[in-house]
């Protein structure tokens, strides 16, 4: 009983003992393999940074207003008669656009017309009589005076007539009808607006510190949004005074509008051009990866022969140890060791083919300056002839190693890279 307790217990320990040695073992070998192992190259896209050619310039957001645009309202009160203009159209200066009732107003102009008609004759009367020497002077003074006031009440009931009229002050495009027919209209009341879209002006603003960069005359960009600046105008004005409150300047712009792409009161993005700067180096904005120890891009560069540098000596060292074996053959079988030497040397070429240098990359921080369409000016940090990474950096990490494949640019859009 004794003995098969113990050999039980022995068969027990062994097992217990295989197992523990197995995993020991694996643990061991995985440990090796991932320690040795070496990550697959990542792919990348790269660019060469050169001295380029930099277009400076001061950028700002911009409201659009017409140069001449005004609401039109009317000055004397009055219910709407006839209304002789639509959404959108096109107006001549002096154009009739509203026609307010004004029936009383012309019977008391026909009135006052009439009774100045009388004055004038009572006037000429009294010249007639004072020329015979049978009128007094005072009946002169009377009807020149009487005529005096008839003519001038003439001339004011003419002027309010006028104003029960609405002409354009300029020429330009009128806006929707804000009234009706028949509809009682006071003073100020708007009625539409009146915009000449030919010229367009942009009031933007710039901070302090840029406003020795402009000046009356200098080229501006315009855009809308998207990305382009299709607009082109220059600096008509800049103001004197710089806000108190704000510390920003407003400057004006003019821009010609021919095709009527602009409208007044619309947002525009603007860049003032500025004198253009030579060998200023540049990497596109997707290179450059912010951080909270700063600005930075990865580097490609070649990886370092230490492998290479290791397995020379071990080659060198194999031809050393056949001369001693060659020694203690006879001279006959010392010719048939040079054949042997020949696969030796091939296979060593495939592995130096393997052992040429890799590209890693290296975590350089720079220190970035202006920016413009797409691309980051470079002060400090890397050279012309680097080469920056210029997609793909949040998988990417110092000493990593990459693959560079240039077909696909990811600063361009991809119907661009399409076409080409």
């Amino acid at each position: 009983m004794i003995k098969r307790f113990i050999i039980a217990f022995i068969l027990l320990v062994l097992v217990c003992g295989g197992i523990v040695g197995f995993n020991l073992f694996r643990d061991n070998a995985m440990q090796q393999f991932f320690a040795t192992m070496k990550p697959p190259a990542a792919t990348v896209s790269t660019t060469i940074v050169k001295p380029t050619n930099w277009m400076p310039g001061v950028e700002a957001i911009g409201t659009v207003s017409a140069v001449r645009g005004v609401d039109l309202t009317v000055e004397t009160a009055g219910i709407v008669k006839d209304i002789l203009f639509h959404a959108n159209q096109k107006v001549e200066a002096n154009a009739v656009l509203l026609q307010l009732d004004d029936a009383a107003e012309r019977a008391d102009l026909d009135a006052t017309k009439a009774q100045a008609a009388l004055d004038q004759t009572a006037l000429t009367r009294a010249l007639e009589l004072q020329k015979r020497g049978v009128g007094s002077e005072s009946t002169l003074d009377s009807a020149r005076a009487a005529a005096s006031a008839s003519t001038s009440q003439v001339n004011r009931l003419q002027a309010v007539l006028e104003q029960k009229l609405l002409t354009a002050p300029f020429s330009g495009t009128v806006g929707i009808p804000r009234i009706d027919l028949g509809q009682y209209l006071s003073p100020g009341t708007s009625v539409a607006t009146l915009q000449d879209l030919e010229t367009m002006r942009a009031d933007f603003t710039v901070p302090e510190q840029q406003l020795p960069l402009l000046k009356i005359g200098q080229t501006v960009r315009l855009g809308v949004g998207d990305g382009e600046l299709p607009f082109t105008g220059t600096i008509r004005g800049i103001d004197p005074k710089i806000d108190p409150a704000s510390r920003l300047v407003t400057v004006r712009a003019e821009v010609a509008n021919p095709e009527g792409k602009l409208t007044p009161g619309q947002f525009v993005q603007v860049r003032v051009e500025l004198p253009e700067e030579n060998n200023v180096l540049t990497v596109p904005q997707t290179a450059l990866t912010s951080s909270l120890y700063g600005d930075f891009v990865f580097v490609v560069r070649p990886a370092k022969p230490a492998a290479a540098n290791g397995a020379a000596p071990a080659a060198a060292a194999k031809p050393e140890e056949k001369p001693a074996t060659d020694t203690a053959k006879p001279a006959a079988e010392a010719p048939a060791a040079k054949p042997e030497e020949k696969p030796a040397a091939t296979a060593a070429e495939p592995a130096a083919e393997e052992q040429k240098p890799q590209l890693v990359l290296a975590q350089v921080f720079v220190k970035p300056g202006r920016r413009n369409a797409g691309l980051v000016e470079i002060l400090e940090g890397i050279q012309p002839g680097d080469e920056v990474v210029t997609a793909g950096q949040n998988r990417l990490s110092n000493g990593m190693s990459v693959a560079v494949d240039n077909t696909i640019d990811p600063t361009k859009p991809a119907n661009q890279q399409a076409q080409q």
